[in-house]
C-alpha cells in the first residue's frame, strides 16, 4: 500500500510525547510546516484521544495516533517492595497498590478505527496480526516503533508497513518490546543501514539539529521524528517546570526505570539517583510513582518529575514548532 508519509512536503513528524507535551496544537503546526504529527494516546483516556483526534482532523489529512501495546499482568515481587518503599518515604502520599491496567488498548484502538486516523504507530511492542488487519481495512497505514533489527522483523511479519526506527539518544521511553532487557545501544545511524531496504523507515532519536537529520537520512530514513527538539515549542504542553529545567541546559539525562518500570531517559535528579535500582515493572511503577510526580509538578519541584528529555536536549531552541522544524529540515525537504 502507499504511504500517506511519501506525500509530505517536508520528510518530518511531531513524535509523540506522553504526559502533557504533544498537543492538537502541536500537531496541528507539524502539519501547516509541510510535515505531519502524532497525538499521544497513552494515558489518556479513549474519549479524550476521540476529542483530540477530531480537533486534529478538521485541519490536518494526515496525521497520526500512537498507542501503547499493553504489557503483562504479573506483579512481581520486587514491585510490591518499590511500592513499600515509596509509602515509606512520601508518607503524606497515597501511593497506591499496583493493578493491571491496559491503558484503554481495546477503546483506543476502535477509536482510532473509527475516525480513520491515517496513521496509527505503537510503542512497547506490536500488535497482533488480526489488529493490524483491522487497521488495514479502515485504510491505516501501520508504523511499529523498534530498536533493533530483531524487533524491526517482527513486526514486519505481523504486518507493519512502516519502521520507526529509535536510536539510544532518544529522549523519554525506549521502545524495547521486553521492558526486562537493558535498552540496546546500537547507534541509530548503524541500526539504519542494516535495515535499509526492510520497509520506509522513520528515523527517531536524538535528532536535534539539521547535521543529525542529514545523517539520519543519508543513512536510509525516509522520514525523520522530532521530539526533545519540539518539547520548548510554543504549542507544546511541557509542564512550565520541566520546560523551565530544558532550557537552563545544567542537567546531564540518564537512562532511569524510576518513574515507570521501563528504562527512559531524562534530566538527571534526586528520584532518578534515590531510586537507581527501581525494577523492571510498567506499568506498575507508573502508578505508583504518579502521586510523587503529580506533588513535585503542583510544587514546581524538578528533583521528583519525570522530566524526559534526549541526550543533545540542549540544542532545542524555544519558539514556533513550525520554525523549529523547517530549521531542522530546510535544506532536505
Amino acid at each position: 500500500m502507499t504511504s500517506p508519509l511519501e506525500a509530505l512536503r517536508r520528510p518530518v513528524l511531531a513524535a509523540p510525547m506522553a504526559g502533557g507535551p504533544s498537543t492538537p496544537a502541536l500537531v496541528r503546526a507539524a502539519v501547516e510546516a509541510g510535515g505531519s504529527g502524532f497525538l499521544a494516546a497513552g494515558y489518556l483516556s479513549a474519549e479524550r484521544l476521540a476529542e483530540q483526534v477530531t480537533e486534529v482532523g478538521r485541519d490536518a489529512e494526515i496525521f497520526g495516533a500512537n498507542l501503547f501495546v499493553p504489557e503483562a499482568d504479573e506483579i512481581r515481587p520486587e514491585v510490591r517492595a518499590y511500592r513499600d518503599r515509596l509509602a515509606a518515604a512520601h508518607p503524606a502520599l497515597a501511593v497506591p497498590d499496583p493493578h493491571p491496567d491496559d491503558d484503554g488498548w481495546q477503546e483506543k484502538l476502535e477509536v482510532v478505527r473509527e475516525a480513520g486516523v491515517p496513521l496509527v504507530s505503537f510503542t512497547f511492542g506490536f500488535p497482533p496480526a488480526d489488529a493490524v488487519h483491522t487497521l488495514h481495512r479502515a485504510g491505516a497505514t501501520v508504523i511499529a516503533t523498534v530498536t533493533t533489527a530483531a524487533e524491526a522483523r517482527s513486526a514486519l511479519e505481523r504486518g507493519a508497513d512502516v519502521l520507526c526506527v529509535q536510536g539510544p539518544a532518544a529522549g523519554g521511553h525506549r521502545g524495547t518490546f521486553d521492558q526486562t532487557v537493558e535498552p540496546p545501544a546500537e547507534p541509530l545511524e548503524d541500526l539504519l543501514r542494516s535495515l535499509r531496504g526492510a520497509a520506509p523507515i522513520v528515523a527517531a532519536g536524538g535528532l536535534t539539529t539539521p547535521a543529525a537529520v542529514a545523517a539520519a537520512r543519508e543513512a536510509g530514513a525516509a522520514v525523520v521524528q522530532v521530539g526533545t527538539a519540539l518539547l520548548v515549542a510554543d504549542e507544546a504542553g511541557t509542564d512550565p517546570t520541566h520546560r523551565r529545567e530544558l532550557l537552563a541546559g545544567q542537567r546531564e539525562t540518564t537512562l532511569t526505570r524510576a518513574f515507570s518500570g521501563r528504562w527512559a531517559r531524562g534530566l538527571l535528579n534526586e528520584f532518578m539517583t534515590t531510586h537507581a535500582d527501581a525494577p523492571a515493572g510498567y506499568p506498575f511503577l507508573n502508578q505508583l510513582t504518579g502521586p510523587v510526580r503529580a506533588a513535585a509538578r503542583r510544587a514546581g519541584d524538578p528533583e521528583a518529575m519525570s522530566m524526559w528529555a534526549g541526550e543533545r536536549y540542549r540544542d532545542a531552541r524555544p519558539g514556533p514548532a513550525g520554525e523549529i522544524l523547517e530549521r531542522l529540515v530546510r535544506s532536505h525537504g
